[in-house]
């Protein structure tokens, strides 16, 4: 396996900066700030408080206004869910216990228990892009020959899963109501804490909002922020790491350095999406430096060409991607079912080509 001293000593594609570089080119952008996260926290915070007190005030009023107020509320979920996630980094503020206090605040708020997820989180960083260790904080990813070799049940419970209505709108609302309620048999005492304090936070803000709205009404507006948040939080992860040219690779040729240059995209996003993603779409960055907060991502990425040309992928072009779902070692790309279809086609036409010329 190359270790990150031998990687630096190879220069990259470019010629414009050596990966040796990159440790000093990040090293002053995972400073923190208070001064920017407390901006963010109350242009956030104070947003999302904002749009419920107009749900509030329309929803004795009409549905039809209330009803889009909360899907809203639930774009302004993803905001405060990178907040929650740069907390998790300890990359928000350079204070350990303001991170641990706004992280479990905004976890409540977004269904999540912070140290439970926190700990899952770094295994996904510790993780991506290795071919070994698939499994934990990644979406489930078969190679070409696993699927192939998988028996009917495996073939058809994978199409499922990545079929985007399971993907985007069932799985997002499993998973942040109801897998998330429950710890990970793995999980050590303060992570199952986590998620059990976090769980009667969740009832008693339920309580009062439903003392509010009515728990009926209540139940339907969180469940549409909560659909629009989780969906929209689920694409953002799928883009990040599920592209054509993503990075795979197994235990031994695994690195890195490339795995955040290669397997982590540049989702480049019009302004207003890039606010309410917290500047996620920087993902290159995010993996090369769990450090470095949301605020200082994009300052980054435009410091040094090294990082700049990781080819970016755009509103438009990502959703091509949806159509891949496999990844294929031999020509190392995600592909999809009708190009495996076309590739089964292929070698059976050689296996049969092959078998003439013997005779």
């Amino acid at each position: 396996m190359h270790t990150a001293a031998q990687v630096a000593e190879t220069p990259d594609e470019s010629g414009t900066a050596s990966a040796r570089r990159w440790r000093e080119l990040v090293a002053e952008h995972q400073v923190p700030s208070a001064k920017r996260a407390t901006w963010q926290l109350f242009n956030t915070l104070g947003s999302y408080a904002a749009v419920w007190y107009l749900i509030y005030l329309s929803a004795s009023v009409s549905w039809w206004l209330a009803l889009p107020l909360a899907c809203f509320a639930g774009a302004l979920m993803v905001r405060s869910f990178i907040l929650f996630h740069d907390c998790c980094h300890g990359s928000f503020f350079e204070s350990k216990l303001a991170n641990d206090i706004v992280g479990f605040t905004i976890g409540v708020l977004t269904f999540t228990p912070y140290t439970h997820w926190r700990w899952e989180h770094a295994l996904h960083h510790a993780t991506a892009g290795n071919l070994d260790r698939r499994g934990v904080g990644d979406l489930w990813t078969l190679t070409v020959r696993e699927y192939l070799e998988a028996s009917r049940w495996k073939r058809f419970a994978y199409r499922l899963a990545r079929n985007p209505f399971v993907l985007f709108v069932l799985a997002p609302l499993a998973m942040f109501i109801v897998v998330q309620r429950f710890p990970a048999r793995k999980a050590n005492a303060r992570d199952r804490r986590s998620v059990w304090l976090t769980n009667l936070a969740i009832v008693c803000v339920g309580f009062g909002m439903s003392l509010a709205f009515g728990f009926v009404p209540y139940l339907i507006l969180q469940l549409t922020a909560m659909a629009v948040g989780g969906a929209a939080g689920i694409w953002l992860f799928y883009v990040q790491h599920q592209f054509e040219d993503a990075y795979w690779e197994n235990t031994e040729s695994w690195d890195f350095t490339a795995a955040a240059l290669k397997g982590s995209s540049f989702y480049k996003l019009p302004k207003v999406l890039q606010w309410l993603s917290g500047n996620i779409g920087f993902h290159h960055i995010h993996h090369l430096s769990t450090k470095i907060p949301n605020y200082n991502l994009e300052r980054c990425h435009h410091s040094d060409p090294l990082f700049q040309r990781v080819k970016a992928i755009t509103l438009l072009g990502s959703s091509k991607t949806l159509r891949l779902r496999l990844w294929d070692e031999s020509s190392r790309k995600l592909i999809g079912f009708r190009k495996l279809a076309e590739l089964r086609r292929s070698r059976a036409a050689d296996v049969v080509a092959s078998r003439a010329a013997r005779r």
